[in-house]
């Protein structure tokens, strides 16, 4: 019986080993899994980055593109724009300091853009610059969210940016109707070179915005894996290094991309105000047919302003909150339903019962009635329990002095300077609106 007894003890040990083994295996599988998308979707977005001039690791792909640049986004749109002279009603359909002051602030903004994140691919590569290197550890845990995130990046380029083309090649369209060339394939022709060399130019702009708002969600993620963290830990060692290179990245983003927001908010605000200065300035009617670039160029930059500052203001924000899930943390640590019964116990076994079990021990009697005795503790004990105390105490204050954030020379991107810039841009969009998007036709 005995013999039985124990081999059936053997049977039932070896099938938990085999499916312990088999749970590890598969979830190894997992991992190399999610780690080829991650890797696919890295390399995917490195040729994209490559196609369109950002990856200048080497001479020869630095000479290639900024020479592609100022052929397609400078020397082609001006060449363009002077040759259109010899068709029906130009001088009324058109206005040539309008669209150079289009072009030029267009290829600033690119330029700016390409300039800025080229210098940082070159000198990170696309893994360190994302902060998804294999030498941070969280690779494998986070591959799954990396991939979602770089996926979303993805479709909100197409969802911002169609809007825009359509909106560029029906001005066009309505240009090539008032203003008709010798023929129809040199009316085609112009409308082509104009929508090609506007859409590589709006793309470099609003996928350096992008990138810059992929970076801050990458980071939203381990924001929201430190908000657990508090559910799984309670060393408050831990919570503070954790907390600390998380505003480190902070940090490295903010110094990678300070030149670089402040070029993107100066030039479309200048440009903006360049705008407004031609506009009033201009003696005869504006309509769109003459300066409906104005409204479409609009548009486009204030798209990307509005990504730069939405990915800032959200990581600053969920940066700040830290503080309000740690204070809460500390509550549900502190007042407890039974204070002087955790004292019983090591802080870190104290800590964890009393604020995971804070909601079911109120609500259920039998936990109530056990509150009827209460040992008295001794001295040992109180003074382990308010060492734990003072130590979240010193942690809350911490994190509340330390809020971290997405900085510019000191000043963190915040709500309150979203709103700022956002309502400017938002005047200053609302009177080129205003002005340009009128239809009437010019006798």
């Amino acid at each position: 019986m005995s013999d039985h007894h124990h081999h059936h003890l053997q049977l039932e040990e070896q099938i938990r080993t085999s499916l312990l083994l088999k749970s590890d295996e598969e979830q190894q599988n997992e991992d190399e899994e999610s780690s080829r998308d991650l890797d696919g979707c890295l390399q995917q977005l490195d040729f994209y980055l490559l196609l369109f001039g950002f990856n200048q690791s080497s001479y020869f792909r630095f000479g290639i593109s900024w020479v592609t640049f100022l052929m397609i986004g400078v020397v082609l749109p001006v060449v363009v724009l002077l040759m259109i002279t010899n068709c029906l009603k130009c001088d009324l359909y058109q206005v040539k300091g309008f669209e150079l002051v289009v072009v030029s602030s267009h290829a600033c903004l690119a330029a700016s853009a390409l300039l800025c994140l080229s210098h940082n691919l070159r000198k990170y590569g696309i893994r360190k610059f994302l902060f998804v290197d294999q030498y941070n550890g969280h690779v494998q845990r986070f591959s799954k969210d990396y991939v979602h995130k770089i996926s979303e990046s993805k479709r909100a380029l197409l969802l911002w940016f169609l809007p825009c083309l359509v909106l560029k090649l029906t001005r066009e369209v309505i240009r090539m109707t008032y203003m008709q060339q010798e023929s129809w394939w040199q009316s085609g022709g112009i409308l082509v070179a104009l929508t090609f060399s506007w859409t590589y130019v709006t793309i470099i702009f609003l996928s350096s915005c992008l990138v810059f708002h992929l970076v801050c969600n990458l980071q939203i993620i381990h924001f929201d894996d430190y908000g657990n963290l508090l559910e799984r830990e309670t060393d408050v060692l831990v919570f503070i290094e954790e907390h600390a290179r998380l505003r480190y990245h902070l940090s490295k983003i903010s110094h990678r991309f300070r030149i670089y927001l402040l070029l993107v908010f100066i030039l479309v605000t200048s440009s903006q105000f360049a705008t407004l200065f031609q506009i009033t300035e201009f003696r005869d009617k504006v309509t769109f047919i003459n300066g409906g670039d104005f409204a479409v160029s609009s548009i486009a930059q204030v798209a990307g302003v509005i990504l730069c500052l939405n990915a800032a203001a959200k990581i600053s924000h969920r940066a700040q909150g830290i503080a309000s899930l740690a204070s809460r943390w500390h509550a549900l640590a502190s007042c407890g339903p039974d204070d002087t019964s955790q004292m019983r116990f090591s802080h870190r076994n104290d800590n964890v019962e009393a604020a995971n079990s804070l909601l079911r021990s109120i609500s259920l009697e039998s936990d109530m009635e056990a509150m009827n005795y209460i040992p008295l503790p001794t001295n040992a004990q109180l003074t382990s329990y308010l060492a734990s105390y003072h130590r979240r105490q010193a942690f809350l204050m911490y994190l509340q002095n330390n809020p971290g954030g997405i900085t510019l020379y000191g000043w963190t991107v915040d709500r309150s300077l979203i709103n700022t810039i956002f309502f400017i841009e938002l005047s200053l969009v609302l009177f080129v609106f205003g002005r340009t998007t009128v239809f009437t036709t010019i006798n």
